[in-house]
């Protein structure tokens, strides 16, 4: 009898869903539109999110595992455990949550209990801010050699963390945090929340 995920060992859930990394598969975007369709259908109040699609994924030509990466950013405002009763009743999964210091909640979906199904997500939950996964994801656009210097570091990791999920993403931490940084120089504070200017020569007095 097959066991239901939430039976299995962290060990078991790695055997079941390993690292797969692919070549880039142009239907990335095509499924990463359809789901933000979807989510902002699945959400009750949808003004000032924001959803972008990251990781590997995002890039052209980029070898990658074959899974969507969203990043939803809500509002500070927002309630959170509504917008994750909304997310499970739509059939995401939640993997994790966490409410301090920060709101990171990350769902999933086509993970099943036989393994891999054709289409998989990522949704990472958040507050809205300044996100590294971004800066990231430009400068891999952005610069071609950067992107095959990461290809080649996701291959010889491959055998060693085929299944430690874990281990396999502190393996490549220095890497983005380096290019994170170059990138953060490289474009300022793209992502930064901007405040508003009270403009005081249209106020009359």
């Amino acid at each position: 009898m097959t066991k239901e995920l939430s039976e299995l060992t962290i060990d078991e859930l790695w055997a079941l869903f390993p690292i797969i990394l692919k070549e880039h598969n142009q239907e990335y975007f095509k499924w990463y539109s359809e789901m933000k369709t979807s989510l902002l259908d699945c959400l009750s109040e949808t003004r000032n999110i924001k959803i972008n699609h990251i990781g590997s994924s995002a890039v052209m030509g980029l070898l990658s595992k074959p899974t969507i990466d969203i990043l939803l950013e809500i509002p500070e405002e927002s309630i959170i455990d509504d917008i994750s009763k909304q997310l499970l009743d739509d059939g995401w999964l939640l993997m994790s949550s966490t409410k301090i210091p920060a709101i990171n909640y990350v769902f999933n979906k086509g993970y099943t209990k036989f393994g891999f199904a054709d289409k998989v997500y990522h949704l990472h939950v958040r507050c809205e801010g300044d996100w590294d996964e971004l800066y990231f994801r430009d400068y891999l656009i952005d610069n071609e050699n950067v992107a095959k210097e990461y290809a080649k570091l996701k291959l010889s990791l491959i055998d060693l963390y085929r299944n430690n999920r874990d281990g396999y993403t502190e393996a490549k931490s220095d890497f983005i945090k380096e290019k994170t940084r170059a990138a953060r120089i490289l474009y300022g504070d793209r992502y930064k929340k901007k405040k508003a200017i009270l403009d005081t020569s249209r106020i009359e007095v």
